[in-house]
């Protein structure tokens, strides 16, 4: 009996509700490094929808990988333009074809040298991903490769150690022991607790600096509140020049506390301008 090829398509199982088939990761440094990967990632890009991070999630690219329960599921895979919702696994022939542009296995004692050369070859001959990377929590072993025509090359790397990542248009490299990404300034990408303690600290810098002003002002026989309510957005210039010549060589910003509405960039403080 022939079918045509939609009644072929309405046979067709909805294999997106397959089960991912990965085992559990070798240890709590291969875990922490696989949750800072995705959560630096997902911060950075917290306002993009057109991506999707895979970590530890099977990936099934043929039917008779599902018969031979021949599974290869990365560590962690990037891949973009794609909608950005949860998955079960990642079923190629739902996803229109799409493959991973970007693969890091993380090598253990029992994965490191399936991943340097069976799980290398599937990644450049059968999935085609731009780039792959290899990272041990343990040895801290860290190599990338990118295709180059059918056949993938080392990335060479920077003065730091660190290879560029086109895919993420981020360098990757060590830093106290673990992978992370840093932009193309040699910035580290944080974590979103690492940005929220250091807007702390620098609220607390801030606070201390305006503390040390009030001080400063007091000692020459100024009071804050009166300073404060003479200063405008017309005289504050003026005001910069008077300052300049009570607190000659003085480093820090001056606080205008109530004078002047809150700006964009410090929404919680009436404003803050550099002497």
């Amino acid at each position: 009996m022939s079918l045509t090829a939609q009644q072929l398509a309405d046979l067709m199982p909805d294999a997106t509700q397959v089960e991912s088939n990965e085992p559990e990761m070798e240890s709590s440094l291969h875990y922490a490094q696989l949750a800072l990967l995705v959560s630096c990632l997902e911060w950075l890009w917290r306002d993009q929808n057109d991506f999707f991070i895979g970590a530890n999630l099977t990936i099934y690219f043929s039917r008779q990988q599902l018969k031979n329960r021949d599974f290869r599921g990365p560590d962690f895979f990037l891949v973009k333009h794609t909608q950005k919702h949860p998955r079960k696994s990642w079923v190629v022939w739902e996803e229109d074809g799409k493959y991973p542009d970007l693969i890091i296995e993380l090598l253990s004692d029992s994965t490191a040298e399936t991943d340097r050369t069976l799980k290398k070859t599937l990644y450049q001959e059968r999935f085609h991903t731009h780039e792959y990377f290899w990272f041990s929590p343990d040895t801290l072993e860290f190599a990338g490769f990118r295709l180059w025509g059918q056949q993938y090359q080392p990335i060479a790397p920077n003065e730091t150690d660190w290879l560029w990542c086109e895919g993420l248009e981020l360098y990757l490299g060590l830093h106290a022991g673990q992978l992370r990404y840093f932009n193309a300034e040699g910035q580290l990408i944080p974590t979103p607790e690492e940005e929220a303690e250091l807007a702390q600290q620098q609220a607390e810098l801030a606070q201390h600096r305006a503390e040390r002003l009030t001080e400063q002002l007091k000692a020459l026989g100024i009071e804050p509140e009166a300073w404060s309510s003479e200063c405008s957005a017309q005289n504050l210039s003026a005001n910069r020049t008077i300052v300049r010549q009570m607190l000659p060589g003085y480093p820090v910003r001056v606080y205008f506390w109530r004078s002047l509405p809150s700006s964009p960039e410090h929404p919680g403080l009436s404003v803050v301008h550099p002497i």
